[in-house]
């Protein structure tokens, strides 16, 4: 059987393990957190080295790609420095994929639900896929990568401003420690309130879901939710705060949607080429599987 193993600098508290079948492929899928212990990441991926079929980085990118631009985190290679047998990804390939189209898929959907079309994205640079969706989608859109990145209160409108921004920044931030532009370990248990005017502006909230939870207000009332990796608890979480959609970019096994760095590993496990995918093998993987997001009505 085939296995496939994400190794996340998040909270334990989100670990995982499930069987799936894939095309007639049994599979395991498992997240394994490492409450931002980097040694203890470093350990797993050397150890685990040779013994599954993918490995998935998770709780951080190992590059951004903004448009065709490719700017890694250099802190994150360290992670996998070690790993000589076993493919890697960071979940890039199905950032520029699923989540490249799935405000269309929304808008088909439940569009009639959304109105006016505001959004807001906590971080436009590590999924700028979502942002294409949203841009082309007919959003009125606020990046807001300066604030829950840097904590710098600069909302980022315009996708190409967006751009621009990107190539001053990303390149130093590359340099920057993990623990500074995404929250790990325990940080990622805390919920401290910000940016309000914002979450409430927007008619929906996308992003990655540690971002969005990290500063989450009391009242999401009516609002609809864009992100990826969410356990039972988070859903219940967003329910309790008047979210009426939740929408998930990868689909839920068992309960809970793995992130996109887990699910781009399955396919690296399932296509057995020993090598991360192109995009275009991603691309015929997903319509073989017929993978789309996934709506919940919470509210």
């Amino acid at each position: 059987m085939k296995r496939v193993v994400s190794v996340s600098l998040g909270s334990v508290q989100r670990d995982h393990r499930v069987e799936v079948t894939l095309l007639g492929q049994p599979m395991i899928v498992e997240r394994i957190g490492t409450d931002g212990d980097v040694a203890k990441a470093i350990q797993l991926y050397n150890e685990l080295d040779g013994q599954v079929d993918a490995f998935g980085v998770g709780g951080i990118d190992l590059t951004l790609r903004v448009r065709d631009r490719h700017y890694p985190l250099r802190p994150a290679f360290k992670l996998v420095a070690g790993v000589e047998h076993t493919p890697v990804v960071d979940g890039g390939g199905l950032k520029h994929t699923l989540e490249r189209r799935v405000m269309q898929f929304v808008e088909q959907e439940i569009g009639q639900d959304i109105f006016p079309k505001r959004a807001m994205i906590t971080s436009a640079a590590d999924r700028f896929g979502m942002a294409l969706s949203f841009d082309e989608a007919g959003y009125d859109t606020v990046y807001c990568d300066l604030m829950f990145g840097l904590g710098l209160p600069i909302p980022i409108r315009g996708i190409r401003n967006l751009e621009i921004l990107a190539r001053i920044l990303l390149p130093i931030i590359g340099f920057l420690p993990l623990s500074m532009i995404y929250p790990t370990g325990e940080k990622q248990y805390d919920i401290v309130p910000r940016w309000g005017k914002y979450y409430q502006w927007a008619t929906v909230v996308a992003g990655d879901f540690n971002y969005i939870k990290r500063h989450i207000p009391d009242r999401l009332e009516g609002k609809t939710v864009v992100t990826n990796t969410t356990t039972p608890a988070d859903v219940e979480l967003l329910r309790e705060r008047g979210v009426r959609y939740l929408v998930t970019t990868t689909p839920r096994l068992e309960g809970r949607s793995f992130g996109t760095n887990v699910m781009e590993a399955a396919l690296v496990a399932l296509a057995g080429k020993g090598r991360p995918l192109t995009i275009e093998e991603i691309e015929e993987l997903i319509a073989g599987l017929d993978l789309k997001p996934t709506i919940e009505k919470l509210n």
